[in-house]
């Protein structure tokens, strides 16, 4: 949770553009390519040892007596990689070049801030204690991911024993139907000629023809969706009494008036968890067996069994460790979660998913007749 806070705090200052990282050396004791055949072959990258100076501070030494060229303080490659690694491990390159930058920066401005005595404030008191609980914040949530990490063997067939449901993987022929009919808006007939009546237009005027009742959209909905369910249900059986899937589902698109190709019915190594909530239930269908129609808001399903298998302990080893760790770090952590309560006389209600952000400076005054302000 914590991990790149300190990085965030360390490299504020950073420049926003990532440079590219440089070429890749060549392999160690592997000779450059001669000039005259690879004109554009990089030499490899010179070596740089532990104790190699890597950044040099111009201008800024300890020593006040020195001036010139000889104040200066530079800091070897060791001594750099330790705060790297200590703010992100495994930095890229680049990175690796805004912190130095920062970190140079920083150096000579917080020396003059001491000399200023700014580290003696209480400000400068708060925002350390803050930024210690931060550090440990960051090292506790590394420590508790280790721990979590440690899963067993047993732990591992355990768990595999238990949930073997969740490792089978079928192999369906699935028919979508549209939810409901998709309705196209009739095109407005032309009107008729005026001119001389004839005796069947005079007919037609007298015979009073049925009044022809016209459907909410909400009847019309329900209607499209009851005309729906029943066409899966005859499809149901269509593909029950061994029909082809592939018609069938173009049958299914073209009573729904959907237009386009329709995807593929096959689905393969299908896991239950893989399905929605109301769907999984399919995976309990015998090889060749045909599921009922399972209707949901966005459509109609049908299922039919083609094969099932269930993996291996040796193959699903890696996810029941991950799943594992991932479950042990959730529990470690929510014993720290959670567990503030707020005034919100102070701090204000909480807002929920999709609330508006409350006005900056809280509620505006009234204004009165006559202000020059007013609307």
């Amino acid at each position: 949770m914590f991990r790149q806070l300190l990085v965030c705090l360390l490299l504020v200052a950073f420049v926003s553009a990532q440079t590219a990282p440089p070429a890749t050396p060549a392999p160690a004791g592997q000779p450059a390519a001669p000039a005259a055949t690879a004109p554009d072959a990089q030499p490899p990258a010179p070596t740089v040892g532990p104790d190699d100076v890597i950044i040099t501070i111009k201008n800024f030494c300890t020593d006040s007596s020195l001036t010139g060229d000889a104040c200066k303080t530079t800091i070897t490659k060791a001594q750099f990689e330790k705060l790297a690694d200590a703010l992100q491990p495994n930095m890229s390159p680049a990175m690796r070049r805004q912190l130095a930058t920062a970190y140079a920066r920083m150096l000579t401005m917080s020396t003059e801030a001491e000399k200023r005595g700014l580290d003696k404030t209480p400000h400068f008191d708060e925002a350390t204690h803050f930024a210690r609980m931060q550090i440990l914040s960051q090292d506790l949530g590394k420590a508790l991911q280790t721990d979590s990490g440690n899963v067993s063997d047993q732990d591992i067939q355990d768990y595999y024993q238990k949930n073997t449901a969740n490792f089978e993987m079928a192999t369906f022929i699935r028919i979508f139907v549209p939810h409901t009919k998709r309705v196209e808006t009739p095109a407005v007939m032309p009107a008729k000629k005026t001119g001389a009546k004839s005796d069947s237009d005079s007919t037609a005027k007298t015979t009073p023809k049925p009044p022809i009742k016209k459907l909410s959209p909400e009847e019309q909905q329900k209607a499209g969706e009851e005309a729906m369910k029943a066409e899966a249900a005859r499809l149901r059986t269509r593909l029950n009494a061994g029909e082809d899937p592939e018609k069938l589902e173009k049958a299914a698109f073209a009573a729904g008036g959907l237009p386009g190709t329709p995807p593929p019915t096959k689905m393969e190594k299908v896991r239950r968890t893989s399905l929605p909530p109301s769907h999984q239930a399919v995976m309990e269908l015998k090889e060749g067996e045909v599921s009922e129609v399972i209707s949901d808001p966005s459509g109609n399903y049908i299922y039919k069994m083609a094969s099932k298998e269930t993996m291996t302990l040796d193959s699903a080893k890696t996810e029941i460790k991950n799943t594992i760790s991932a479950q042990r770090y959730r529990e470690s952590m929510q014993k720290f979660q959670n567990n503030a309560d707020l005034n919100d006389a102070y701090f204000g209600p909480a807002r929920g998913p999709g609330m508006p952000m409350p006005p900056r400076g809280g509620p505006k005054p009234p204004v009165k007749a006559g202000d020059p302000d007013r609307d």
